[in-house]
Order: structure tokens, then C-alpha cells, then sequence
């Protein structure tokens, strides 16, 4: 329903995920170099998101609940998640025998802990688990119990918050009682690498192995992470031998993997990956309010081409914001290339040229590329297109305040599930009313979602597998 709208016309979805690795000799100690910084190590209570911090967060601690490769709800933590017939009370029996790493057991009262630990801070994370009623912030989690110490019980508001909610609680690591603050500087977790020092002036970390790890013992014995930002520096690192492994770089074009990928002593791993480069449109802001306009953008821009000559065959064209291989996935309606229908409909639209601001973060060569070509798509059909770039926080700024017309960026998973629509469609979701809304685009064609999201809640759990 929402491709009908262009919202968001989706260029590219699966992006191949791209893991860089040297050839080397098996060895106790392994460095990660990721291309982008991390503001900190507490993922519970920060205040924006921060993809390279979550893949800290993934080898120091384990959630209640993870997605399986079909992007269903599964327990990690919980060895088994229940959902009872009203479709309001979750029932999560946790893991046997698992310690956190300064050697307490893991209970439900530490799960109980995190959760509240989260609602307090009032973070980014938190975010998610309320709704914005007539101004009002409603908590879609009613009450926490704990029974006994092997079993957790959440209570929702309503049906249509128990898929909402397990997907919400992928991302929350859970923590031992008493230790938020210390999350901070020296976390502790569940997971298979222990923290041992943060340089942060640096933006690095090493981990230790954990001997106790509940899934069997790690045998790298210590893990180094660093930030380095730069392509050059980072290939440097790479072809050095300085650094064994880089997940998912951000900063280096296809070329360069393709030029780095001959290289014998390096290995590229790729996969099917569910992240998504979209361009975005303000749908309040003249001449994107009128959908002729969006359609006709969306017609321009040959994406085939985009993935051959400029990404190198390294992703897939999207039709949906949802991954082929979730359950929920659709495309009822496809955009290909096809200028002859993209003037058609500048001129059904009556568009006479006005200049359209192309906003994006500033910094990485790839995504200019990437604009530039999309810019000239868009003049070769007569759009008179404007790239701007700007720093981190300015454009964030922009886009909450809706201080543009259209711009481009990346989701990087979350998207998985169809209740992913309402937090970009709803129009509770607008960015200067909420905080972390994600409706940049100021749609308010909430009835269209609404019925969709409430039809999928409880779909797609473990009790309740998907089709």
C-alpha cells in the first residue's frame, strides 16, 4: 500500500552484507575494524542510534528474544516465549545454567531490571515501547512480573502490541540487577566476549573470551575493536595485516571491493543482507505533495544500472521496505525504469522546473557517487535537482523539523516486520512531535496502515509461525 504512495521510493534492497577478512593464521587475539564511530558502550540508555555500538553490544550481551532467518521471533535468552489466547500477556521461560560475566546467574529479576532500567532513562531504545496518545506518552508494557526466578511476564496494552513488543526487545541487551551505571565504562553482559578495557579518546575496545559463555566457550581468545573512519586508512589497516576483519564498511566504494577482493591475502564474504538506501520525500513540501511528482522521480532512476556501474552487482533492486525472505513480504507495485512515463507525469503533474533540495550526510564518497548519479537521472527527464551535504547533526535536525524536500539515506535492519510501516506512516510518528518518530515524510495515511499492523500482530511468533 505504501509503494502506491511514494513515501519513500526504495532504491535498493539487500544490500549484500560485506564482511572484509584477512588470510591468516588461526590466533588467540583478532581486530575488528568498523568504518563507522560508536558514541559509547551503553546501548540501553543512550539517546540516538548507533548501529556501530549494537555490534559492540552483540558480543558482550545476549536479549530475551532474536530473529531467525526468517526474521521470526525466536528466544535467545528465553528458551521459550508463550503468548496466551487473549493475546496480551508474554511468558518467557529463560535459558538454564547461564552466567553473566562477573559470575552471577542470570534470573528474572535481572530481566526485570533491564526493562526498567530502560524506561527510566527515557533513551532512544525506550522510545519504542510507547505511544504518543492526545500528547499523552502511553507505556505499551502495562506491568512486569516475575513469578519465579526462571520466568518473566510482560502485559501489554492490546493485541496489537505483542509482535511490536518482541521486536522492540531484539535489541535490548539484558544486564545484571544494580549495574546501569557502570554500563557505561565497564559493561557487563551474557555474551561470549567480556569487557576488559575502552580507550575512548580512541574509539576502541578489547574484549576477552568468556570461558563460561552458556553456548560453549569462545576459541578466539580476544577481540580488539577500533573505529577507522577513513577508506584510505582502512584499507591500509586491511592490506596490512593490522586489521583481521571489517563487517559491513560503509565508507568504501564497490570498486574498491572489487579491487581489494584480488588481493590473495584478503577474503570477501558476502550474503543476503535486509538493509535498504531509499530516497525520501517530504509530502508537505511543493512540488513532492502532489504524487505525480514522486511517481515520476521514481520512474527516472534506472537502479539496474545504479547496481551495476556504480555498486558493482553488490545488491538487489527493492520493491518492498520488507525483505524478500521475511513471511510479510509483498510488492504489489513495482517501479522500473522508464523515462518515456516519467515526463508523462511531470507533465500531468503541471511541474515547471521548480528546484527540488537534494539533502544527505556529508563524508562519504560512496553515497556522493551514488547523488550525483541519481541527480543527473533526474535532470535528463527535466527535474531540476539541488544536491546539499550536510554534517551528522544538522541534517538529523533538518529532517525532524521537515527542513527539506527529498533526501537519501540507509535503514539498517528493523525493517523486517510489517509493523515497521506504522512507525514510518503513522502519523503519531511525526519527528517534531515525537521523539525518535520516524515519519520524516509527514504522511497521514495512517487508515491505510493502521488495519495492516493490526491484522499481523501476533503473526510471526514463536507460538504463532508466520505463513
Amino acid at each position: 500500500m505504501f509503494l502506491r504512495y511514494i513515501f519513500a521510493f526504495l532504491l535498493i534492497i539487500s544490500i549484500l552484507f560485506l564482511t572484509f577478512s584477512c588470510r591468516t593464521q588461526a590466533r588467540d587475539a583478532v581486530t575488528i575494524a568498523l568504518s563507522d564511530k560508536f558514541s559509547g558502550l551503553d546501548t540501553i540508555s543512550t539517546t540516538a542510534s548507533d548501529a556501530a555500538a549494537d555490534r559492540i553490544r552483540n558480543l558482550i550481551f545476549n536479549s530475551l528474544v532474536k530473529k531467525n532467518e526468517k526474521f521470526e521471533y525466536v528466544g535467545e535468552l528465553a528458551k521459550d516465549i508463550k503468548i496466551d489466547d487473549t493475546n496480551l500477556t508474554i511468558t518467557f521461560s529463560l535459558q538454564d545454567n547461564v552466567k553473566f560475566h562477573n559470575g552471577k546467574d542470570l534470573t528474572s529479576a535481572d530481566a526485570k531490571y533491564t526493562l526498567d532500567a530502560l524506561f527510566k532513562s527515557g533513551g532512544y531504545k525506550a522510545a519504542s515501547f510507547y505511544d504518543s496518545v492526545d500528547g499523552q506518552k502511553q507505556q505499551h508494557i502495562t506491568a512486569i512480573e516475575t513469578p519465579d526466578a526462571k520466568t518473566l511476564v510482560l502485559k501489554v496494552g492490546r493485541p496489537a502490541l505483542i509482535n511490536q513488543t518482541l521486536s522492540n526487545l531484539v535489541t535490548i541487551p539484558i544486564i545484571p540487577e544494580g549495574t546501569i551505571e557502570q554500563q557505561k565504562t565497564a559493561p557487563i553482559g551474557t555474551g561470549a566476549f567480556k569487557f576488559a578495557s575502552f580507550d575512548q579518546p580512541n574509539n576502541a575496545v578489547s574484549l576477552e573470551a568468556n570461558p563460561n559463555y552458556w553456548e560453549g566457550a569462545p576459541k578466539i581468545q580476544k577481540v580488539n575493536v577500533k573505529t577507522v573512519t577513513d577508506a584510505n586508512a582502512l584499507q591500509a589497516e586491511l592490506q596490512s595485516g593490522r586489521v583481521d576483519l571489517v563487517p559491513n564498511p560503509t565508507n568504501i566504494s564497490a570498486d574498491t571491493f572489487n579491487a581489494l577482493g584480488k588481493n590473495p591475502n584478503l577474503q570477501i564474504v558476502q550474503g543476503d543482507g535486509s538493509n535498504i538506501r531509499y530516497i525520501g520525500f517530504n509530502v508537505t513540501e511543493k512540488p513532492l505533495d502532489n504524487v505525480k511528482m514522486r511517481q515520476a522521480i521514481a520512474y527516472a532512476i534506472d537502479r539496474e544500472k545504479i547496481i551495476r556501474d556504480l555498486l558493482g552487482g553488490q545488491a538487489k533492486v527493492a520493491h518492498s521496505i520488507l525483505p524478500e525472505a521475511s513471511w510479510a513480504y509483498s510488492a504489489p507495485v513495482k517501479y522500473n525504469y522508464d523515462p518515456a512515463r516519467a515526463k508523462q507525469l511531470l507533465q500531468e503533474a503541471g511541474y515547471k522546473g521548480e528546484p527540488i533540495k537534494f539533502k544527505y550526510l556529508s563524508g562519504s564518497s560512496a553515497v556522493s557517487q551514488y547523488a550525483q548519479v541519481i541527480q543527473s537521472a533526474l535532470k535528463e527527464v527535466g527535474i531540476n535537482v539541488e544536491i546539499e551535504t550536510l554534517e551528522d547533526n544538522t541534517l538529523r535536525e533538518q529532517l525532524k523539523q521537515g527542513q527539506f524536500q527529498m533526501n537519501t539515506a540507509q535503514w539498517i535492519g528493523g525493517n523486517q516486520d510489517p509493523i515497521f510501516l506504522r512507525d514510518l506512516f503513522d502519523s503519531d510518528e511525526f519527528p517534531d512531535k515525537k521523539a525518535n518518530g520516524r515519519n520524516r515524510s509527514r504522511s497521514v495515511r495512517i487508515s491505510t496502515m493502521a488495519p495492516l499492523c493490526a491484522s499481523c500482530a501476533h503473526v510471526a511468533t514463536p507460538s504463532r509461525p508466520g505463513p
